[in-house]
């Protein structure tokens, strides 16, 4: 036995099926956003179809290869599932949030660079977001042990790794020496 909504207004029908949107506001890299969305919008269709940050890479959407991984309020998460109406009043970091304003790279944007921790390139965002949030948490990363069991939330299927490790050891060290939080923008007048 089926049910059917049945209605002589077909306004009705129309009415009950249309989703209702909500207004977003968020800080995303420090600057003040705003959307209008439909209550099931992830957080990184939010921000890569509504604001048009496309640093956020979408892989696998099951929260399983890190590829999406934002800052939400300091800490990394996963944007594919995370819905955009749950970080209402939140602040959002992405990788285009890390680079200094004149477009210096970011500690651990400049040491995946330097050891080679990417390759194709799609997982990066996602590894240099989670790379940042372990490292405000764990400043004297240097034990490849700890660092591979925290990164191992992000899948890459490229670069074996090593430049990976590397760069989070050389990231910690810069960002030791300079006392930046890694969790923000880079300022190089600040080094």
């Amino acid at each position: 036995m089926t049910s059917e909504l049945t209605t002589d207004d077909p306004t009705d029908v129309r009415e009950l099926t249309r989703e209702r949107l909500h207004e977003v506001t968020v800080t995303v890299n420090g600057l003040p956003r705003s959307a209008t969305v439909p209550p099931r919008r992830l957080l990184s269709d939010l921000l890569r179809h509504d604001l048009r940050l496309t640093g956020t890479h979408v892989g696998c959407e099951h929260g399983v290869c890190g590829a999406c991984t934002v800052l939400l309020d300091g800490a990394p998460v996963r944007s594919c599932l995370t819905f955009a109406v749950a970080v209402d009043g939140r602040e959002i970091t992405t990788v285009e949030g890390l680079a200094a304003e004149d477009g210096t790279l970011h500690p651990v944007q400049q040491a995946f660079h330097d050891h080679h921790g990417l390759q194709c390139g799609f997982c990066t965002p996602g590894f240099v977001m989670s790379a940042c949030g372990y490292l405000a948490a764990h400043p004297d990363a240097e034990d490849d042990g700890e660092i591979r069991a925290e990164m191992a939330g992000n899948l890459c299927r490229c670069t074996g790794y090593a430049g990976i490790l590397a760069a989070v050891k050389q990231a910690a060290a810069v960002l030791r020496d300079t006392g930046a939080d890694p969790r923000q923008r880079h300022r190089p007048d600040a080094s």
